[in-house]
């Protein structure tokens, strides 16, 4: 396996200045609209970056649940390693990869949660058997097999066996108030478009085009 050899010229699209809209949650949206009405597979996955308080990273995939301008919404375990990290350190980044596209995004900001009512909205929403799994996993806690965690399931399965489900406190979600926008737009010869937007302090986005 030579993985030197593996390339791709991008060459389908370009991003030029002219292109961009000056509100980046408007442009996020035009995007993400095109990567759901191309069939990518999972449009709204994305890699999440923590740190802990002395810098030690992280990363995993989560799924993007809503944004709106006050930033991007996602759900997890509070007991998680990645709401620990959170805890200590609410610096995240956010990753888009849409390939088929040859597109990127990078979002950076800060991750507060949300409140309860907005989780339970959205708990509500989901199928029931996801619904008790948020109470069967002790997310990122060692287990000795998978049966510790069927089992577990089966007991919250007969527990709430009549009746709705009712939101876990130890689960909800969050939302990353962004700092920065990157559109990556990938071109032939490596020669990328990039656009970064970056909150200003007085209000509004700068937008700067960056050697790729």
């Amino acid at each position: 396996m030579n993985l030197e050899d593996m390339r791709r010229n991008y060459a389908a699209r370009s991003l030029d200045l002219s292109d961009l809209a000056p509100d980046p949650f408007v442009q996020f949206d035009h995007w993400m609209r095109v990567a759901i009405e191309t069939e990518i597979l999972e449009p709204n996955a994305m890699s999440l970056a923590t740190a802990t308080a002395s810098g030690r990273p992280n990363l995993r995939t989560v799924l993007l649940k809503g944004f709106d301008q006050r930033g991007l919404v996602f759900y997890t375990n509070y007991e998680s390693s990645k709401s620990r990290d959170m805890t200590e350190n609410p610096r995240v980044a956010l990753s888009f990869t849409w390939l088929p596209l040859e597109r990127q995004i990078i979002v950076t900001g800060s991750a507060q949660k949300i409140t309860a009512a907005e989780s339970l909205k959205y708990f509500l929403s989901r199928p029931r058997d996801s619904q008790i799994g948020a109470w069967a996993s002790r997310q990122s806690e060692v287990i000795s097999t998978r049966s510790v965690l069927e089992t577990k399931f089966a007991e919250m399965k007969a527990k709430f066996l009549q009746g709705d489900v009712p939101l876990p406190d130890h689960w909800g979600g969050y939302r990353v108030a962004p700092e920065s926008f990157e559109f990556w737009q990938g071109r032939p010869n490596r020669i990328h478009d990039r656009f970064r937007y970056q909150k200003q302090s007085e209000g509004g986005w700068k937008i700067d085009r960056l050697m790729p």
